[in-house]
């Protein structure tokens, strides 16, 4: 299973643009990281919301992967996210975990934690689609 991720996770210029990194992968549950860099704020130094944005929804989809058939791939129908601080740290730590897979859709939770996995930054709600390779 975490091959089949790895594989996906390492085709994606968007994790690399970010230089995001693929910390765990268990059954239901994946964990993607960004270290801090300048390119990645806003206007008060932060990381910018798009940066948080797309790690949980990457970490979201991936857990969502490791529920479905070998032979099918992932796509965000949708989400929803609450910022909850702003992320003023040295790393982002992205969560996504499942909370019910069907035979179509499945709904995760993300949530992104500052680099002690202890501050709650945003929470993502969100609807992934299996798709056939």
């Amino acid at each position: 299973m975490y091959e089949k991720i790895k594989q996906s996770f390492d085709q994606q210029g968007l994790m690399k643009t970010l230089k995001a990194e693929l910390v765990s992968v268990e059954n239901g549950e994946v964990k993607i990281s960004c270290t801090f860099s300048e390119a990645l704020t806003q206007q008060h130094g932060f990381f910018h919301a798009g940066v948080a944005t797309s790690i949980v929804d990457s970490a979201c989809g991936y857990a969502a992967m490791t529920m479905m058939p070998e032979d099918t791939e992932v796509l965000t129908v949708e989400f929803k996210v609450n910022f909850m601080k702003p992320a003023k740290t040295d790393k982002l730590i992205a969560v996504g975990k499942v909370l019910q897979s069907g035979k179509t859709l499945t709904v995760c939770e993300g949530y992104v934690y500052d680099s002690s996995g202890e501050k709650l930054i945003s929470k993502m709600t969100a609807t992934m689609i299996g798709v056939s390779k």
